[in-house]
Parts: structure tokens; C-alpha cells; sequence
């Protein structure tokens, strides 16, 4: 199978930062989320309160532990529910581990309708 990414050769790239912006040889490329990456590949954090209060992933990752109850629907599908305890969450999926089962889901936020908490939940923001 040919690589996929010559099948779009006009297709821009995002360049892998050299060794001395901060990345070892063979360590790949992340970026902080809410992070910006510049056509050189610099990396530039964004300032937080113009980032943090939109991210599902955020209010997530500061809940860690506590029961959540995520509502989803997948394409052609009635909605599901998944209850369980919120392990993490990143830009694109939540890691929810079932109360009953001890079974881990991870879940696309792409098909996430709404998250509901029986408690109080901590935000990464001031109201």
C-alpha cells in the first residue's frame, strides 16, 4: 500500500520540530492542547482563558474520578448512554470507565451529545 499522505501531494504539511526546540530524535511531535503551531513548527501556548473555557476535554480532565453520564449518538443510530468514572479525556476522545462493569470505553467526542454529573463539578475557569 502506497503512503497516504503522497496520495495529496498539494496538501500542506506540518514540519517535525528539530532536536533543540525541545523534542528528542524518535520522540514524534505533540502539542499542548489549545496550543498553536506557526508554519516553522513553533510551538505557542495560547492564553488560557481564551482556550480553557471552550474545551469539553478541559472541564473533563479537571473532573477526573467523578461519576459522568455521557450521552451519545453514533451515524444511523438511537442515542446511548454510558455512566462511569471520567479517567481522561483529550481533543477528540473521553476515557470512561463503567460503574458496573469495570469495562473502559473510549469514547469519540465527534458522536458526544451532552455530559450530565450528579455533583458538583470543579471548572479550570472563574465564573
Amino acid at each position: 500500500m502506497s503512503n497516504p499522505f503522497n496520495y495529496y501531494p498539494s496538501f500542506p504539511r506540518v514540519t517535525q520540530p528539530t532536536p533543540q526546540q525541545g523534542q528528542g530524535q524518535g520522540q514524534g511531535f505533540a502539542a499542548p492542547s489549545g496550543s498553536m503551531i506557526s508554519p516553522q513548527g513553533q510551538i505557542t501556548s495560547a492564553p488560557s482563558s481564551m482556550f480553557e473555557q471552550s474545551y469539553v476535554e478541559n472541564i473533563l480532565r479537571h473532573n477526573r474520578g467523578k461519576v459522568a453520564t455521557v450521552y451519545m449518538t453514533f451515524t444511523g443510530h438511537q442515542q446511548q448512554v454510558f455512566v462511569g468514572y471520567v479517567m481522561g479525556a483529550g481533543r477528540d476522545h473521553i476515557v470512561l470507565r463503567d460503574v458496573n462493569s469495570n469495562k473502559t470505553y473510549i469514547l469519540l467526542t465527534i458522536y458526544l451529545d451532552y455530559v450530565t454529573f450528579d455533583e458538583e463539578i470543579a471548572l479550570p475557569y472563574q465564573l
